[in-house]
């Protein structure tokens, strides 16, 4: 890696922290997180060290996918808050050295948004070009896709029947209130572009990205190989990353994002390998992107609640280096653990034992790789999935389609509601655990419901119990961060270069950040048993014919054993230490 020429853009050495902001702090106690309940918590976040915040969305809307639903880009919804109090939020947060960034959703609006009333109301006006409307064929939808959340695709338009008999149908890759955006349609786009360059001009950092690469359908709309008992197909091949997207987003950076010098993290799950340089490369689309190869490893079926299985250590450290290896050959990536999508990564990893030692093994791996790490909420203190006893308990409008879609597949109710308990996207939208009170600290009201039922675990792992103890999750994130920001290892760590150790033992993850004459390595056992690595063998995954450690950076133990041959790791041990080759 050329050092010399190293490009320094200023959100590479952000830590970001996303909030899911009906879950995060209640201010008014009406038990729904809001704007304001941010605000407050800030000096919390300063504390820990975040220096940019992603905020899920927060504007106006009917909340069917709880904001990803919008029916007003240029308000925010009531819940939350004002307009004037998430300009207060950018100002105060701004005052701590925090920058803010929001989720953009432009695939898709709410069916409540104005566009899509006046498509509807009249079929003539321009809005009905604004989305995606079909003729059914033979008395069936246009084709047989299944939407992300269940049942067709396709919605049926009431009363618009052709001398034929066919109906009229929109598209919607989500719920049936969440109509897809026909990005064809050159008006549409431009109307898009003033919405993100207003929020930018507010004084915003950036966006995180919503569901982007799903913005370009094929345009034959084919049927697909039905793959469910329910006759459908998952859409994703004429949906997801299609051919001619590249125009599209192209189009979109140079027309907002390149404007300003601001940051942008996509969603783009699925996205090949090859494409990345287009995505992130210099004068890429985006900033950087999620990598989503290794989020999914606890299901044998992409999208399949049904088809959870454990998360085999080996396939995880092939798909962390391979994910490593091609971000750090075209750009820059967005390392994570947990995402308001995805269940607690303690029991996703480590199961029902999961523990403290666990956590700050995972902290360890993810937060040391190169890309800006992002934290989710409540991943600081440890917070793990709960145990629902029926699927009425469920928010999620995913997990009760996935309870159903197990059913369909022949499971029994006790077996479906096992795959949603440790699959279901609510296990991280439960409500942060400030203290062991009545609702968790969420709202100063103890007595007030939230809109979400909680873990149940928040009397042992809460904020209040850990902020002031040194052995506890939260210091041992506030010290890697602490690690990665600031002192003489900070340019390794945050633009170092990242070198994979191939270790025969499967039980190992471990990986080199390497920065002129620094050598830092990350050592991973994901074992309950102790475990031995020969320091050659380390130096030889690096070409290197003797290493020695020096200073150890980060230990989630009190020990390390090393005769300066062989490393003794005890159950679940990570270390983060230099080393020096000799």
């Amino acid at each position: 890696m050329d050092t010399k020429k190293l490009d320094k853009k200023w959100w590479k050495k952000e830590v970001g922290y996303q909030i899911y902001p009906r879950s995060f702090y209640d201010s008014n106690n009406d038990g729904i997180g809001d704007l304001n309940g941010i605000t407050e918590k800030l000096d919390y976040l300063k504390n820990l060290g975040i220096t940019l915040i992603w905020v899920c969305p927060i504007f106006k809307s009917p909340m069917d996918d709880n904001g990803y639903d919008i029916s007003d880009y240029y308000d925010v919804n009531p819940e939350f808050g004002t307009k004037e109090d998430l300009e207060r939020l950018i100002s105060e947060a701004e005052k701590r050295g925090i920058k803010i960034i929001l989720d953009l959703v432009i695939n898709h609006t709410s069916d409540e948004h104005e566009w899509f009333l006046e498509a509807l109301k009249n079929p003539e006006s321009k809005y009905r070009n604004y989305y995606i409307f079909k003729r059914g064929k033979n008395g069936l939808p246009p084709t047989n896709w299944r939407s992300h959340f269940g049942g067709s695709v396709w919605e049926k338009v009431e009363g618009e029947v052709d001398e034929n008999g066919n109906e009229m149908y929109y598209l919607h890759l989500f719920t049936k209130k969440q109509p897809d955006l026909n990005w064809e349609n050159p008006e549409v786009r431009q109307e898009l572009y003033k919405i993100v360059n207003y929020w930018l001009e507010k004084g915003i950092a950036g966006f995180r990205v919503d569901a982007i690469n799903s913005i370009k359908k094929d345009k034959d709309y084919l049927d697909l190989p039905v793959d469910g008992a329910d006759g459908l197909a998952h859409n994703i091949k004429y949906t997801l990353n299609q051919p001619g997207i590249e125009g599209f987003l192209t189009e979109l950076a140079e027309k907002t994002f390149k404007k300003y010098n601001c940051m942008t993290v996509a969603e783009t799950p699925l996205l090949e390998y090859e494409r990345y340089s287009d995505f992130i490369g210099e004068g890429g689309f985006f900033s950087m992107i999620f990598d989503f190869s290794y989020s999914d490893l606890d299901m044998a079926k992409e999208g399949f609640y049904y088809s959870v299985q454990d998360v085999k250590v080996r396939e995880l450290r092939n798909k962390i280096f391979e994910s490593q290896l091609t971000q750090q050959k075209y750009g820059w990536g967005a390392p994570f653990l947990e995402n308001h999508d995805l269940p607690r990564s303690l029991n996703k990893f480590f199961g029902e034992k999961a523990n403290e030692t666990n956590a700050k093994l995972l902290g360890n791996v993810f937060f040391f790789l190169r890309g800006t790490p992002f934290i989710y909420q409540g991943q600081e203190i440890g917070m793990d999935n709960f145990v629902r006893n029926d699927i009425s308990e469920f928010d999620d409008i995913a997990s009760k389609d996935q309870y159903q879609r197990a059913l369909g597949e022949g499971f029994s109710p006790k077996e479906a509601l096992y795959f949603v308990n440790k699959r279901s996207r609510d296990n991280s939208r439960t409500p942060m655990q400030w203290d062991e009170g009545k609702n968790a600290g969420f709202s100063e009201d103890e007595n007030i419901k939230s809109w979400i039922k909680l873990t149940g675990r928040h009397t042992v792992t809460n904020v209040k119990n850990q902020l002031n103890d040194e052995d506890s999750i939260f210091a041992h994130y506030k010290n890697m961060i602490e690690l990665r920001q600031n002192g003489k290892y900070s340019d390794c760590l945050i633009y170092g270069e990242f070198i994979p150790v191939l270790l025969k033992n499967d039980k190992i993850i471990a990986y080199i950040r390497k920065y002129e004459n620094q050598n830092i390595l990350c050592i991973n056992n994901f074992s309950d048993k102790k475990q031995q690595v020969e320091l050659s063998e380390i130096a030889k995954s690096i070409s290197e014919k003797e290493i020695k450690l020096a200073d150890i950076l980060i230990n989630n133990y009190k020990n390390i054993e090393n005769d300066s041959e062989v490393l003794a790791l005890e159950g679940y041990q990570s270390l983060l230490v230099e080393f020096q080759i000799l």
